[in-house]
């Protein structure tokens, strides 16, 4: 009986395992697996940007890291970039959206601009805008409205306060040349606030529109030609773009210049000052947690800079031969020697 008790046994347990080996099989047929062996759906993340190689990448991962984040382990991005192109940031923003992101994330005004023309529905964190309030991205910086929030490199006196430097720099400053594309979002008010800074310290400033590559000839020949001791460029494309050539005529020109950031102090310009701007895009990985644990962007306020590098190239003030006050030295972030 025993024997019997156990066969009877042996054969209830087979069928059992058969009966959940045919279960496993139905729910893989439906493309489903049983619960407990589903797997977690990752956020998925669609990242546009203007040029590639910019900080975006590194800066913004890194935010995203510190936030638990892991890029192809607990988040998913799409990366698209315009190669520099504003014609392509259209198509792309389209293609983003045919994705259906949970979020998008942009970087500069314009990739921006083309993800808010593409969907008024999947929240989109801008990086390092210019002016998204007068670009009517967000209907203020306290309360975006819509679909868009996330951070400017845009902050309060900023062109005020990169003359104010290069004076106390330069104390026998007069002439000064500004390089500006008014196409760019934000560098209206920047070149305002220098304009009134100039009159304020009695220099007199001229401004030169740059707003294709091949005008930065033309500005090189009315700085050298109208006798300019100076150069101030606001940066943004296609100013940025030409960095080396811009570092390159003032050394030749034997001008002081003060730039926008770091990197064009690391290119051998004279003195830079501006936002953080790896801090900026890591500010950004911020908002995309947000949204994914339900914030609404249209509640989230947009964040101006708050960490501002200083930058002196000591090696280029040599070459200048201009000695830098040690006034001047004390406020820096970094000194290149």
């Amino acid at each position: 009986m025993a024997r019997d008790q156990a066969v009877r046994l042996g054969r209830r347990r087979m069928l059992q395992g058969s009966l959940a080996l045919a279960g496993l099989g139905l729910l893989s047929g439906c493309g489903l697996a049983p619960l407990g062996l589903q797997q977690t759906r990752i956020p998925r993340i669609g990242a546009l940007r203007f040029v590639p190689g910019d900080p975006f990448a590194v800066a913004f991962l890194g935010g995203l890291r510190d936030l638990g984040y892991i890029e192809g382990q607990t988040i998913a991005i799409e990366w698209r970039s315009a190669e520099g192109q504003p014609d392509r940031l259209s198509g792309l923003a389209a293609e983003m959206v045919a994705l259906k992101p949970d979020i998008i994330v942009t970087a500069t005004t314009a990739a921006t601009q083309a993800a808010k023309n593409a969907t008024s529905t999947i929240p989109i964190v801008m990086i390092s805008v210019g002016d998204p309030v007068g670009t009517g991205l967000v209907a203020s910086l306290a309360r975006p409205g819509g679909n868009v929030s996330g951070t400017t490199n845009v902050a309060p006196l900023l062109g005020a306060k990169r003359l104010e430097l290069l004076k106390e720099a330069v104390p026998g400053l007069g002439r000064l040349e500004v390089l500006w594309n008014p196409t760019i979002a934000g560098k209206t008010q920047e070149l305002r606030e220098t304009e009134i800074a100039a009159q304020s310290l009695g220099i007199q400033l001229q401004a030169v529109e740059v707003r294709v590559p091949g005008d930065l000839d033309g500005a090189f020949t009315v700085a050298t030609s109208e006798g300019a001791e100076a150069l101030i460029p606001l940066g943004g494309p296609p100013i940025t773009q030409g960095i080396d050539r811009i570092v390159a005529f003032a050394a030749q020109a034997r001008l002081p210049a003060m730039y926008e950031s770091r990197e064009w102090a690391s290119a051998g310009g004279l003195m830079a000052y501006g936002p953080n701007f790896p801090d900026i895009y890591r500010r950004g990985a911020t908002y995309v947690d947000k949204i994914l644990k339900g914030a609404n962007p249209a509640d989230l306020p947009v964040e101006q800079p708050t960490t501002f590098d200083f930058i002196i190239n000591l090696k280029t003030a040599q070459t200048l031969g201009l000695t830098i006050p040690r006034s001047v030295l004390v406020k820096a972030t970094q000194v290149i020697d």
